[in-house]
């Protein structure tokens, strides 16, 4: 295995779930392709890192899974049934990453990040600990923009959700520094939706937000949505 090679995880809900603190700004059509937008240039910008050796998501919508497969990601269902999907989603992905490849390093990386760069993920697995599980708090400072695990026989132990960050450190994850605003920059209200279009957000959203009628300028639009 290469140094700093991961294989990256992604677990993505229904689409007709999703995102509905920005509800005052965009209708539930618009916010499931907002929601497809995002991942395809998250995936995007994730497969563009040539470290990231392959990208399973783990879906229970046909949308998203047909994406992703455009996308070349391996896909799989989201297992039926559990009390806590995402991460049921997550631990299915990275189990899977391990019988289909053996023993592996992996990167579970949240679906909303618009402004994500190549080079922010870059520098990421370049300064990440071996043989340590490390956690990329987001610019709230409570949630998990990514949870990496640089040891090949480790879990990934996925504890996202409200107030994942510490729930992450307290199972003996390790906080990165480092300066990356669109992988620490994922979108669930309009402010967080203004920052990331400040940041520069990926060609997929920025056709999508086009459409809405969304102006360049942050926060403005140039015509209603309805």
């Amino acid at each position: 295995m290469r140094p700093h090679t991961v294989h990256a995880v992604m677990a993505v809900k229904h689409i007709d779930r999703a995102k509905s603190r920005l509800a005052g700004l965009l209708t539930p059509e618009q916010r499931g392709l907002l929601v497809l937008a995002m991942f395809a240039d998250t995936v995007a910008a994730a497969t563009a890192v040539p470290e990231v050796l392959s990208l399973t998501v783990v879906t229970p919508d046909p949308a998203v899974a047909a994406r992703a497969a455009e996308l070349g990601a391996h896909v799989l269902d989201e297992p039926a049934g559990a009390p806590d999907p995402l991460n049921a989603a997550l631990t299915t992905g990275a189990a899977a990453v391990r019988d289909r490849f053996g023993p592996a390093h992996l990167l579970a990386l949240q679906a909303d990040l618009p402004a994500l760069r190549p080079a922010e993920l870059t520098d990421l697995l370049t300064v990440a600990p071996d043989g340590v599980r490390s956690v990329i708090v987001d610019h709230t400072g409570t949630g998990t923009a990514a949870l990496l695990v640089r040891d090949t026989s480790a879990d990934l132990a996925p504890r996202f959700g409200t107030d994942s960050a510490r729930a992450h450190r307290d199972d003996g994850a390790h906080a990165l520094a480092g300066h990356w605003p669109g992988l620490r920059h994922d979108v669930d209200t309009p402010a967080d939706l203004d920052a990331v279009r400040a940041l520069g957000v990926g060609p997929h959203t920025a056709h999508i937000l086009g459409t809405f009628g969304f102006s360049a300028r942050t926060g403005a639009r140039i015509r209603t949505v309805c």
